[in-house]
């Protein structure tokens, strides 16, 4: 955690973005009493969500956090300014907090861990005054232009995540129209993309199975796997964290897996990280817990307080990644 304090303004915009889309979503919910969510709520709702959510599932944390694949400029950023309209920070934001959170996985540090609570670890952690420590665990991204002007124009791309259904509803319905499609392609979904991702944090690290031996307390969760296009098999991914397939079987459904191989195969990008089947059984058998702390390539985290004194190991090999990705 930094230690900069979080400013009242911030403390104050956080406490809105957690409670305004909630407060929203159960306002749209009464309004179903009178009046049918229409098909244009309804597109809005599911194509929202469904793009916020691959922003931050592909985007911001296979892609951008781990490098699970190297990606031309479009693609990456189609995919962070996606992930920035999910409302859930700037691109160097959330891959700092990521970085730290398997560094110190369920520590002394973990910014969300569930042995502090449950509800610390869904939505606590981020009414508790938490500030990202972008210089220490994801500095060297500062130096990805791409990734500093999604992440300055961060705000820009969130309130287009609000006007864009707002005008769409307009279109079709007028006034009232563009209110309802704010509310529901808007609020609502924002809600939705808000605690499906929080569920992975809190869920994920209290009810499920465990399928590798992990130092924390990561699960697979079925519900959360679907809900969150492939998230919810949490333990495959601390076992393996720079592996861009998060399902590890045939049936652990990972939607975000799929597009990616879906955009290898027309060559869009290329080097995907992918776990051999050797190396699983391997894990199985071994319980290896390093492969955990392989969140980056070539730097395996240390826990504890020595993964704060690896931050400077882990930032410099994110540069290094980045420095070495070739445009394809």
């Amino acid at each position: 955690m930094s230690d900069k304090p979080v400013s009242t303004s911030n403390k104050i915009v956080l406490q809105l973005v957690v409670w305004i889309p909630l407060l929203a979503t159960a306002f749209a919910i009464y309004s179903l009493w009178g009046r049918f969510i229409t098909p244009v709520d309804l597109t809005l709702l599911l194509v929202g969500y469904i793009l916020c959510a691959l922003g931050i599932t592909i985007g911001y944390h296979r892609m951008l956090t781990h490098k699970g694949f190297e990606a031309p400029g479009w693609i990456r950023g189609f995919f962070l300014i996606c992930g920035s309209m999910a409302f859930q920070g700037p691109a160097l934001n959330w891959a700092a907090t990521h970085i730290q959170h398997h560094a110190n996985s369920d520590e002394e540090g973990d910014p969300h861990s569930p042995l502090k609570s449950f509800f610390h670890a869904h939505v606590g952690w981020i009414l508790d005054d938490f500030s990202p420590d972008v210089p220490r665990y994801a500095g060297p991204l500062l130096k990805d232009k791409l990734v500093v002007f999604v992440s300055k124009t961060f705000l820009v791309w969130a309130l287009l995540s609000l006007l864009i259904p707002f005008l769409v509803g307009y279109a079709f319905g007028g006034l009232k129209g563009g209110i309802y499609g704010f509310i529901w392609g808007g609020l609502v979904r924002m809600f939705l993309n808000h605690h499906v991702t929080w569920a992975v944090n809190s869920v994920c690290h209290t009810y499920g199975g465990r399928e590798f031996v992990t130092t924390d307390q990561s699960r697979n969760n079925l519900l959360v796997g679907l809900l969150a296009m492939g998230e919810g098999w949490h333990n495959n991914h601390h076992a393996f964290p720079r592996s861009a397939n998060h399902g590890m079987h045939w049936w652990q459904i990972d939607p975000s897996a799929y597009i990616i191989g879906t955009l290898e195969k027309f060559g869009l990008i290329r080097n995907v990280v992918r776990i051999a089947p050797e190396r699983l059984a391997k894990r199985r058998l071994a319980a290896d817990v390093q492969e955990e702390r392989d969140v980056l390539p070539g730097v395996v985290l240390e826990t504890g307080t020595a993964a704060a004194l690896m931050a400077g190991t882990v930032a410099e090999a994110v540069s290094q990644a980045a420095a070495q990705q070739p445009p394809l």
